[in-house]
């Protein structure tokens, strides 16, 4: 059971699907089901929107959220009234989006629900602690789409990543797509705390940055690290222990750093976390063979993997196949098939 593997162990846990169609709402309503039985109270919150019966982007049908009463969630104003369930609103916050205010609520009779949620970081983040204060055992962050940012230590202490046919009809090419964000979200941290204290300050700066092996902090004079990776790898030193990336990192930025000619192979690139990293499977394994190394402040908890074979247009694998062979590749996570049933194997 995927709630066995959460409760008691973790207050907030993101879903993140690798792309629409993989999943993560079947994901999100089998835990849905499983605390119903339990003596608890399950919080809720979007990244985006999720629950409506037919996608807005695609027009296919798509499962719908159904939550018990005692439930809390957060929708916003222009999606609380299409709710067929009863809510009691407990708090407005400030949070505007383009469907409303985020509101929060309390579900009084159980029914089908729309929920929303802030667009950024800082504003799932409050949200989140809001309602944890209102009672919340556990709190399931729904990262809309492919916003694998929930996905973030800062927002969730663990994360439920759902994958599918839906991202290739190649089989081996999703599994080699899945193990490429499960190698993202586990990359090596920062061990060292005084190394860590003093990254962590250099990232609220908001400032790229060299840490020399004195563990001094020489800010790069960029605005932003895309297309300045050549100006990035010529103020890396003999001396130089990290270069510090505190927004995202890209694939011409790496590149750019490469073709400068510096020193590159003796740091680490440090990025907050592996939802920072936007650089395509082939290209991060081209990169590790030109001895590109990364660290993070804090790795992303995995606790499962979600598969789903089939694709809404309309090709699937062998669901018993598309299994056995994710686990093969990914011995340490848990993976399940929710609608062959959970075996893990």
């Amino acid at each position: 059971m995927l709630l066995d593997l959460i409760y008691g162990k973790y207050k907030t846990v993101s879903i993140v699907g690798l792309a629409k169609n993989t999943g993560k709402t079947v994901a999100l309503n089998h835990i849905i089901q499983e605390a119903a039985g339990r003596d608890m109270v399950l919080g809720l919150i979007s990244t985006g929107r999720d629950g409506e019966a037919i996608d807005l982007i695609t027009e296919k049908e798509k499962p719908q959220i159904y939550v018990e009463a005692g439930s809390i969630i957060a929708t916003t104003s222009l999606l609380l009234p299409l709710a067929e369930a009863t809510i009691e609103i407990i708090k407005a916050t400030e949070h505007r989006t383009p469907l409303g205010e985020v509101v929060i609520g309390r579900v009084i009779d159980g029914g089908y629900v729309q929920i929303g949620g802030p667009q950024t970081a800082a504003g799932i983040r409050e949200v989140v602690n809001t309602i944890l204060g209102l009672g919340a055992d556990l709190v399931l962050i729904d990262g809309a789409m492919d916003r694998r940012a929930s996905a973030a230590p800062s927002i969730s202490q663990a994360t439920i990543l759902s994958t599918g046919a839906v991202l290739s009809r190649d089989m081996d090419r999703v599994i080699e797509e899945t193990l490429h964000m499960v190698n993202l979200f586990s990359l090596p941290a920062i061990e060292d705390y005084r190394e860590r204290e003093i990254i962590k300050r250099a990232f609220m700066k908001g400032q790229v940055a060299i840490m020399d092996k004195g563990l001094n902090i020489a800010p790069i004079p960029i605005k932003t690290p895309l297309n300045s990776g050549t100006i990035i790898g010529n103020h890396i030193k003999d001396d130089t222990k990290y270069l510090l990336i505190p927004s995202s990192l890209a694939t011409s930025t790496v590149e750019g750093i490469i073709n400068s000619g510096g020193e590159y192979r003796n740091i680490y690139i440090v990025v907050a976390d592996g939802t920072k990293i936007f650089i395509p499977c082939q290209e991060w394994l081209k990169f590790m063979q030109q001895a590109v190394k990364v660290k993070v402040l804090n790795p992303i908890n995995i606790v499962a993997i979600t598969i789903n074979p089939y694709s809404p247009e309309g090709y699937y694998f062998d669901p018993k196949e598309f299994l056995d062979k994710t686990r093969y590749y990914i011995e340490d996570i848990p993976v399940v098939d929710l609608m062959l049933g959970v075996n893990w194997g």
